[in-house]
């Protein structure tokens, strides 16, 4: 569990980087859409630390590989939280983002963007996006802290 949340914090500092970093100065779709991976990575390990966490309460004897799968069974486990359900169905639609087409607009450029249609729902990804995205999922890493250990964990 702990090493879970270790492997979070770790990819939380390379989306870090990628975001205050690489893309103030390459400015290019591919970072973007790196810095997607990275946070997809990030829910994952946080989500594994919940289901540890679940398995050693008693309340799941085991959880599979499949990552859908391990979505639908924290939903299940815990039906009354629903900040977890908000972070769950984000990180669903990233993956659905991954696995999309996309286009790219002004590369190289402060208004660099990423273009993708999930559902017949447009979605822009622009660096002020990936900001705020990565301000959430600081916010998701101190939820999942609280949550199995109960207090809040210092900055990141």
């Amino acid at each position: 569990m702990k090493e879970s949340l270790d492997k979070a914090t770790e990819e939380l500092k390379r989306i870090d980087h990628l975001v205050f970093v690489s893309l103030k100065y390459t400015r290019t779709a591919d970072v973007l859409k790196s810095i997607i991976q990275r946070t997809i990575n990030t829910f994952s390990f946080g989500f594994e630390a919940l289901l540890i966490y679940a398995k050693e309460q008693k309340l799941i004897t085991d959880f599979p590989e499949n990552l859908a799968l391990r979505c639908n069974i924290l939903k299940e486990i815990f039906p009354d939280k629903k900040e977890l359900h908000e972070y769950i169905d984000y990180y669903l639609k990233l993956r659905k983002i991954m696995r999309a087409e996309y286009t790219q607009r002004e590369e190289y450029r402060r208004h660099v963007t990423m273009s993708v249609v999930i559902d017949g729902e447009p979605i822009d990804i622009t660096m002020d996006s990936a900001k705020e995205d990565f301000e959430m999922l600081n916010g998701f890493i101190k939820y999942v802290n609280e949550f199995i250990f109960g207090k809040p964990e210092e900055e990141y």
